[in-house]
C-alpha cells in the first residue's frame, strides 16, 4: 500500500487533519501531479495539523527558555512557521503589512492585509485576525507615526490579556515607527529572531516528511533543467524550466537566479541572463527554491552542456567540490560543535580559498535558517558556537572557482541529522563523465 495517504490528495476528500479538501480549497499546497510523483517514491506527506501544532510548541518553549511574555513577528517566513499562512509573500517582505503575535500561552493573534480574514479560516490555532499592521510609508505616508501608535497599543493590551504585569516581548523585525511606538509604552524588547532561529531548528517527523517532499518536486524540476540545458538556449531559457517546474507542483517561489554557464561560472553569484550556452560549457546552478509546503530546497549541481567529452579541468573543478561536499556531510553526527566542523572539514586546495564558498554548510527549513559553518578563514570575524541535534537539517555545499580561472563549479545537498549520523535527502545524481577521469 503506497505511503502517500490518500486523504490528502487535492480532490473531493479529507486532508489529513480531517477537513475538506478539494481543488477549491483556500490553502495553497501541492498538486495532483505532485501527488503522484511522490506516491512513485514512496514519500509520506507531512500531517499537516501535527506539523503546525508541534511548531506553535516550538515557539513557546523557547519563550518559556527566554523568560519572555510573547513574541511579535514581521518576517513573513516567521509568521508562515508559528501560523502556516501565506500571503503574497514576497511583496509582504519588503511591505510589512502582515503580523503575528504568539502569547507564551499559546495565544495566536494574526494581522493580516485588509480584507483577507478567509485566508486563514481554517487554522483553528489562529485565534484572531486583525488588520491594522502597516505602518510603512507608502502605505501610511503622513500618518505612519499615528499608526504605530495604534498598533502599538494593540501590542500592549495583548500582553495585559495574556502575561499581566508582563512586559518582556520578543519583536523579530519592525518598521522603525513601530519600535519607537512600543519602546515609548515602556515595554521591554528583546531579540525575536533568535528566538525564531532556535525554536525552527529541530524539525519534527512532518516538517522532515514536508522536506523530503520538496526535494522531490525540485529534483524532478532539476531533471526537467536538465533535459533543456542544449546548445543554442539561453541562460534564462534553462531558469525558467525551474521557476515553472516548481509551480507546476505547488511551490512557491524562488529565492534568487543563481545559474551560469561558461565563464559567467567565475567568479560565483552571477545571475541567470541571455548568455546563449554553447556546447562544451560548463552550467552552474543553485535552487534556493521555496517549493511545497513552503520547505525550500537548497541543492546546486553543476554539468556539461551538450554531448561532449568534459575537459581535464573540468573534471578537476568537479571532483574537488565533489570530494569537499562528500568529506564533510562524512563527518557529520549529533553532538559535534560548529567549531569541530570548521575544525573537520575538508580543506580546500590553496588556489580556490580566495573565492570559497560564504559557508560550508548552513541550517535549511522555510529557508536559509540556523547555524552557519564557517570556514576556517571566517571563524573569526563571522564564527559562533553552536552544537549538532537530531532534527537539525542543513545544506553543504561548495563553490570551486580558481582567481582568474574560466569555469567554476557549485555543488551542494541537503541531510539530515540523526541519533547516530547524518541522512542525505538529496536523491539527485551526479555526472558520472566528471568524476570519471576516464569518460569518453
Amino acid at each position: 500500500m503506497s505511503k502517500i495517504d490518500s486523504r490528502i490528495r487535492p480532490s473531493r476528500s479529507l486532508k489529513p487533519d480531517g477537513s475538506p479538501s478539494d481543488n477549491d480549497r483556500v490553502e495553497i499546497g501541492p498538486t495532483q501531479l505532485a501527488f503522484d510523483e511522490w506516491e512513485a517514491r514512496a514519500l509520506t506527506a507531512p500531517n499537516l495539523t501535527a506539523m503546525r501544532e508541534y511548531r506553535l510548541s516550538r515557539i513557546v518553549q523557547q519563550l518559556e527558555k527566554e523568560g519572555l511574555d510573547g513574541i511579535l513577528l514581521f518576517d513573513p517566513l516567521n509568521i508562515r512557521y508559528a501560523t502556516d499562512t501565506t500571503n503574497m509573500q514576497v511583496w509582504i517582505t519588503h511591505n510589512h503589512a502582515r503580523a503575528c503575535f504568539v502569547s507564551t500561552a499559546g495565544y495566536v493573534v494574526l494581522w493580516d492585509f485588509h480584507n483577507c480574514e478567509h485566508l486563514s479560516a481554517h487554522l483553528p490555532l489562529v485565534r484572531e485576525v486583525r488588520s491594522g499592521a502597516s505602518f510603512f510609508y507608502f502605505e501610511t505616508g503622513s500618518n505612519t507615526r499615528q499608526h504605530a501608535a495604534q498598533f502599538a497599543a494593540e501590542i500592549e493590551s495583548l500582553l495585559q490579556t495574556h502575561a499581566g504585569e508582563g512586559r518582556r516581548l520578543a519583536i523579530d523585525k519592525i518598521e522603525i515607527e513601530g519600535l519607537w511606538a512600543i519602546e515609548s509604552l515602556g515595554i521591554q524588547i528583546s531579540d525575536g529572531q533568535q528566538v525564531m532561529e532556535h525554536a525552527r531548528v529541530i524539525k519534527s517527523v512532518d516538517e522532515v516528511n514536508a522536506m523530503r517532499c520538496s526535494i522531490a518536486a525540485t529534483e524532478s524540476a532539476m531533471h526537467k533543467m536538465r533535459e533543456a540545458s542544449v546548445p543554442g538556449v539561453s541562460e534564462n531559457d534553462i531558469w525558467a524550466v525551474l521557476h515553472a517546474e516548481n509551480i507546476r507542483r505547488g511551490g512557491e517561489w524562488i529565492e534568487c537566479r543563481l545559474l551560469s554557464s561558461g565563464p559567467r561560472t567565475n567568479p560565483w553569484f552571477q545571475e541567470s541572463g541571455p548568455r546563449i550556452v554553447q556546447a562544451g560549457d560548463m552550467l552552474a546552478f543553485d535552487t534556493d527554491l521555496i517549493g511545497p509546503y513552503g520547505i525550500c530546497a537548497d541543492l546546486s549541481r553543476s554539468w556539461v552542456i551538450g554531448d561532449v567529452k568534459p575537459t581535464d579541468e573540468q573534471r578537476r573543478l568537479y571532483q574537488i567540490a565533489y570530494e569537499h561536499i562528500q568529506t564533510n556531510m562524512s563527518i557529520l553526527k549529533p553532538g559535534m560543535t560548529l567549531n569541530e566542523i570548521t575544525q573537520k572539514a575538508h580543506r580546500l586546495p590553496p588556489e580556490f580559498r580566495a573565492q570559497r564558498y560564504g559557508v560550508i554548510m548552513h541550517g535549511i527549513g522555510l529557508c536559509d535558517e540556523y547555524p552557519c559553518v564557517r570556514y576556517p578563514e571566517d571563524v573569526e570575524h563571522h564564527g559562533y558556537e553552536g552544537v549538532l541535534e537530531p532534527g537539525m537539517t542543513l545544506c553543504v555545499e561548495a563553490y570551486v572557482g580558481a582567481v582568474g580561472g574560466r569555469e567554476g563549479v557549485k555543488l551542494e545537498d541537503q541531510v539530515l541529522i540523526t541519533e547516530d549520523g547524518f541522512e542525505n535527502l538529496t536523491q539527485f545524481p551526479f555526472e558520472a563523465s566528471l568524476l570519471n577521469s576516464n569518460e569518453q
